[in-house]
């Protein structure tokens, strides 16, 4: 069997907050706001994970009101969710996530991300796929006010 997720995620920017993508810290005057480390591409994977087991999304199993998960390190929860779909007896075939930011250029940083991805979803790199764009200059993302990431992940049930 096959299952497939869908996660968004979005976070306001602003300044004095470190900006982390895939976890990769990148230069940036702003960074996400949130109880976490605010790595709206990991979370959003996280999301179509949860999504596709059925399972709730972030805010379920890592409620931001509970003083655990204050800064935590969002591969860490994505490590989480990815042992709770072994459990469950499904394993990532694939992920693919989109995220539209409109600065810093993110082209330098993808390969790493991809990386750090893909040691945490028990995948080859190959498998997992980060796509850039920017909000050309419309709405909160094109005026560089947020971030917003667009997920999808494949699961299956047979053995690897």
């Amino acid at each position: 069997m096959f299952r497939i997720g869908i996660g968004n995620d979005t976070h306001r920017l602003v300044a004095a907050r470190p900006l982390i993508l895939g976890g990769v810290r990148l230069e940036s005057e702003r960074g996400g706001e949130g109880h976490s480390d605010a790595d709206a591409l990991t979370h959003a994977l996280v999301d179509a994970i949860l999504g596709a087991l059925c399972e709730g999304d972030l805010g379920v199993h890592f409620p931001d009101d509970d003083p655990q998960w204050k800064n935590a390190d969002s591969l860490d929860l994505l490590a989480r969710v990815v042992w709770l779909a072994h459990e469950r007896g499904y394993r990532i075939v694939n992920a693919d996530a989109t995220v539209l930011l409109q600065t810093p250029k993110l082209r330098e940083h993808i390969a790493a991300m991809r990386e750090n991805l893909a040691n945490i979803l028990n995948l080859s790199s190959d498998c997992v796929s980060v796509k850039a764009k920017t909000g050309e200059g419309l709405d909160a993302v094109g005026r560089g006010e947020a971030i917003t990431v667009q997920a999808a992940v494949l699961l299956s049930d047979e053995a690897i």
